[in-house]
């Protein structure tokens, strides 16, 4: 393999050569892995030379809309996306070929977009429920102020596969308590019940997404868009590109997904600007892995989502800030989880290998 690449562009495909798992199936002899992991080296190189003889872009300037977090009153969970749209229906910026992550952030969603696709499928009814066991560990400190990490909590979601509208949207078991997400409503109205979609995805709905990635790409940005508009987010607090990041990381976090839909998922995520590699991300199991991640320039902090190094199995994320804000010195963790456990079961409150 030659040895061309310099600076960054040697140091990444350098780290990727030695954080990347071989691109064959585990079982080949040792001979073969490093076969296909320098065939995998040698693309990168190529895109290096390539690169080296064209100017860099620049990136656009990235404004988007700080997450909004769920409320809990009165024992009930109401939840809202805590995504940004933008405001037109166009595909986004992240659909263009020409705008598209690091050669390196690139390779690496796709190896894991390969080994998604080989996971097995699952049958799930509209009577059936996804149940999803997390360790969380979140931001306790004020609105503003300084972050107060607080420790690794398991977490338990039971969502409802029903296509819908419904009202009752499932269950979560958090700190000994038992809370019903339902859609919430201003008093005196009628509840209007929210069907199967970005804001609730169920394994019906993920399954029916394009696998198409910039085909996905414009459904998501057109589902965001919808969202934005309805809830009157202005046009300047709107980011095509990190708001794809940020929805597609919110579609991994407590679903069970269909195979093709998360190899379409993670070819997406390939096509987004700014989207990076780090190296070694932990989640909230303290689990090392290899992080896919994305800078959020306004908010001032980083959001990895976590992958197994070895396996490419996702992990869990991890968010942290990458300057000195109100919430902290750079480097500062506001938040980390770690997936624990997938499953369907059939009823509220059972768990994978039990009855209700």
């Amino acid at each position: 393999m030659n040895d061309r690449a310099s600076g960054p562009d040697r140091a990444e495909r350098e780290e990727l050569a030695r954080l990347l798992p071989v691109p064959a199936e585990r079982d080949l002899p040792p001979g073969r892995h490093l076969h296909h992991k320098e065939k995998l080296m040698q693309l990168i190189d190529q895109d290096s030379d390539r690169a080296s003889a064209r100017p860099r872009r620049r990136l656009p300037r990235l404004d988007v809309l700080l997450p909004a977090a769920g409320l809990a009153l009165g024992g009930v969970l109401f939840t809202s996306l805590a995504v940004a749209g933008q405001d037109h229906t166009p595909p986004p910026s992240a659909a263009r070929s020409s705008d598209t992550a690091p050669r390196g952030a690139t390779m690496l969603l796709d190896r894991i977009a390969t080994i998604a696709s080989k996971s097995d499928a699952q049958k799930v009814t509209e009577g059936q429920f996804v149940y999803v066991r997390t360790l969380q560990a979140e931001n306790e400190g004020v609105f503003g102020g300084p972050v107060e990490l607080g420790k690794p909590g398991e977490r338990e979601v039971w969502m409802t596969q029903k296509s819908g509208p419904v009202i009752d949207e499932g269950l979560i078991h958090q700190n000994g308590t038992y809370f019903p997400i339902k859609v919430g409503v201003p008093d005196g109205e009628k509840p209007v019940g929210s069907p199967a979609g970005l804001n609730r995805p169920t394994y019906s709905w993920l399954a029916s997404l394009p696998t198409d990635p910039d085909a996905l790409l414009r459904r998501l940005a057109a589902e965001i868009t919808a969202d934005q508009d309805a809830r009157g987010v202005p046009a300047d607090e709107r980011s095509p590109d990190q708001d794809a990041f940020d929805a597609i990381g919110g579609l991994l976090r407590e679903t069970l997904m269909p195979p093709q839909t998360a190899a379409a998922l993670y070819k997406a995520a390939a096509r987004i600007p700014g989207v990076s590699v780090d190296s070694d991300a932990v989640d909230a199991a303290g689990r090392h892995g290899i992080g896919v991640a994305r800078d959020d320039e306004r908010a001032g902090w980083r959001t990895a989502w976590i992958f197994d190094a070895k396996t490419l199995e996702y992990l869990g994320e991890r968010t942290y800030l990458t300057r000195d804000t109100s919430m902290g010195r750079k480097g500062t963790v506001t938040n980390t989880s770690a997936v624990l456990e997938r499953a369907v079961v059939n009823a509220l409150r059972e768990k994978p290998g039990t009855t209700a």
